[in-house]
């Protein structure tokens, strides 16, 4: 399925991601560069929620630009292949082989603020992230590694734990209401 069609036929959990869904797809009709970071106001980014297979455990690496515990993904950079974006960066990052999505169909949205940094050297001004969430499925027994550029450490926590070590306020509602949901999901792996 196309990733324009993806995010129209995605089925909002609340209010909150109903908003999200209209001005992520708003944006796309007037941006025609929401694929590139060049894109210095918004862009297209895709992340991962992975968990074991009982759901309990969720996998979070510790984010060397936002020092805090936090999912994967990261940028589209031109690639229209959400569900594969969100694979491969939940690989690179961690070192897991294998890893399946719990299902093909988008897990949650959400248009997340980005603060100002310095990402290798060079100024990235405030932005949003027009983010689309995958719940992906690995096994905790995998190995895993840390990807020296992008984090400090990567580690499975128990789901109803992972709170308390994540310190970036803004993405603890993002968390909750992806957890939340985790409640009422059957994978089809």
């Amino acid at each position: 399925m196309h990733y324009i069609d993806m995010i129209k036929n995605y089925n909002p959990k609340n209010e909150q991601e109903t908003v999200d869904q209209k001005a992520i797809l708003e944006f796309i009709n007037h941006n025609d560069d929401h694929l590139y970071r060049t894109n210095l106001v918004a862009h297209l980014t895709s992340s991962a929620i992975v968990c074991n297979e009982a759901l309990d455990q969720v996998l979070f690496a510790f984010h060397n630009i936002y020092h805090s515990w936090s999912w994967l993904g990261g940028h589209l950079d031109g690639d229209d292949d959400l569900l594969g974006v969100a694979i491969r960066e939940t690989k690179e990052e961690t070192g897991i082989k294998v890893v399946k999505p719990c299902m093909n169909d988008i897990f949650m949205i959400d248009v997340i603020h980005v603060n100002n940094h310095i990402k290798n050297g060079r100024y990235v001004p405030d932005h949003l992230h027009l983010n689309v969430t995958f719940l992906l499925i690995a096994d905790e027994a995998q190995q895993l590694h840390v990807k020296a550029d992008e984090n400090q450490d990567v580690k499975w926590f128990r789901v109803d734990e992972v709170l308390n070590y994540v310190s970036e306020d803004r993405m603890k509602p993002v968390y909750q209401k992806a957890f939340q949901a985790l409640k009422h999901i059957h994978c089809m792996i």
